[in-house]
């Protein structure tokens, strides 16, 4: 972890869950799986302060726990799922674009609180939009509901893992920790209740102190208000499948923009099929007959089954292989290529940058590199017909930036040749190190020449 990520995360903990939890967030974060005798001395903190740090922690899964082989529990720091911080605005309001305001809002809650039942988190939200609404009007609880159940249909919500009952015979000492599973059947399964009710307004400032002393001078007397129907079920959001949804909709707006609208829509239908039904780390969705496409086809779209035939063939037909045809049956059967079309926006998209920051001949040499996987100093500046002193002074430029990598020659047949040459070209490349301060490069004809994607600082991460 750089220490610019480390910075990052500690200011996102700072800002949304204050300084106590950023302490111990920055411990674990800085020395990696700690048990909590050494979290609370590295921090300075109280152990009950630090107990409630890590519950908060784990309440928002940022920190996960561990029961070691000899029974000690050790917390991790989750950086990955820190950073995530940054997207939540992103997540609301594509909730918001699929889902109205209901479905906004329940995404917001669940962000805020890390996990919630479905009937505090109904509650809330019809509580708020009626807030919002006209005097005389409020939010039913069926509406908010049938929102819920559907970001629960559509997996960008979850049912988190719980406590697995364990047998009451047993006398075995309970675990350190306990252990928490569910069911991959029952993690999108929404619970029967009936709730029944409206939103309500806030009163005044007197009348809800009022109402909050007698809240918990119930609590304190044992009269504690009546169980929720779904009492142990929470729920928390599925970010994975909103970048399930980010990953869709890029694809969409790339097959727009090389074909024309009706092709997109067509890619769209194939995604929305099997949205629920591909993992998120699928290479490509599952197989899906013309036919099935064609009935899954917006009413907006009055176009024929040869039409679509048409469409589905030049899709597969074009070089970048977003779409491919895996079979003759049911008029064919086709899929798309996840991870092709995904290498294919990264690549165009470095490209562009190259072109941007370097210009167009170190953009050509990029996409000679990336075409031929690798070359020597002599074939680029042939294949790309680039002088060599500047072919030369464009390889360094991108090899500084880690866009370009070296790799050692295997060949030694011609070793000789290439050390006279590289003696007479020492003074040229002495000239580019002085220029851009590189002087720990070596002499680039020595070595095979490789377009780097994964090591490119302009690559987002996810």
């Amino acid at each position: 972890m750089t220490q610019a990520e480390l910075r990052l995360c500690s200011l996102l903990l700072r800002e949304h869950f204050g300084e106590i939890v950023e302490k111990v967030g920055n411990s674990l974060l800085r020395t990696g799986p700690r048990p909590l005798r050494l979290l609370v001395g590295d921090t300075g903190l109280l152990l009950d302060q630090v107990k409630k740090a890590l519950c908060v922690l784990i309440q928002h899964n940022l920190v996960r726990y561990e029961v070691q082989p000899r029974g000690s529990v050790e917390y991790e720091a989750q950086s990955k799922r820190i950073l995530r911080l940054l997207r939540y605005p992103r997540y609301i309001y594509t909730a918001k674009t699929l889902y109205g305001d209901p479905g906004e809002l329940l995404v917001e809650e669940l962000l805020l609180h890390g996990h919630l039942p479905m009937s505090c988190a109904v509650a809330r939200v019809a509580d708020r939009l009626t807030e919002t609404m006209e005097d005389g009007k409020t939010m039913d609880y069926t509406e908010v509901s049938s929102t819920f159940v559907r970001l629960a249909d559509t997996h960008f919500i979850q049912r988190c893992p719980i406590v697995a009952e364990s047998p009451r015979n047993t006398k075995a000492p309970p675990p350190p920790a306990p252990a928490l599973a569910i069911a991959e059947k029952d993690m999108y399964t929404v619970p029967r209740l009936s709730l029944i009710g409206k939103g309500k307004r806030r009163h005044s400032c007197d009348e809800e102190e009022e109402g909050e002393h007698k809240a918990k001078r119930q609590k304190q007397e044992g009269g504690s208000s009546e169980t929720p129907p779904d009492d142990g079920i929470y729920w928390q959001v599925n970010l994975e499948r909103f970048h399930q949804h980010f990953r869709d909709q890029a694809l969409v707006s790339a097959v727009a923009s090389r074909m024309d609208q009706t092709s997109s829509e067509v890619v769209r239908t194939m995604l929305r099929m099997s949205e629920v039904t591909t993992a998120s780390g699928a290479s490509h969705t599952q197989p899906l007959s013309s036919n099935e496409i064609f009935r899954s086809l917006p009413a907006g779209y009055n176009i024929g089954k040869q039409v679509l035939d048409q469409y589905l063939a030049l899709l597969a037909d074009d070089p970048l292989e977003f779409v491919g045809k895996s079979g003759d049956s049911g008029g064919g059967t086709y899929t798309v290529n996840l991870h092709k079309a995904l290498v294919s926006l990264a690549t165009a998209t470095l490209e562009s940058i190259v072109e941007e920051r370097f210009g167009s001949r170190c953009a050509r040499i990029f996409r000679l590199l990336l075409r031929k996987k690798h070359l020597e100093q002599k074939q680029v500046e042939d294949f790309a017909m680039i002088p060599a002193k500047e072919a030369k002074d464009m390889l360094y430029r991108m090899l500084s930036e880690n866009l370009v990598s070296l790799g050692c020659r295997t060949h030694g047949e011609t070793q000789d040749t290439d050390t006279q040459e590289d003696m007479r070209d020492m003074g040229d490349t002495q000239k580019v190190q002085d220029t851009w301060g590189h002087t720990h490069l070596p002499p680039l004809s020595s070595f095979l020449v490789t377009a780097s994607l994964s090591s490119s600082p302009f690559c987002s991460r996810s």
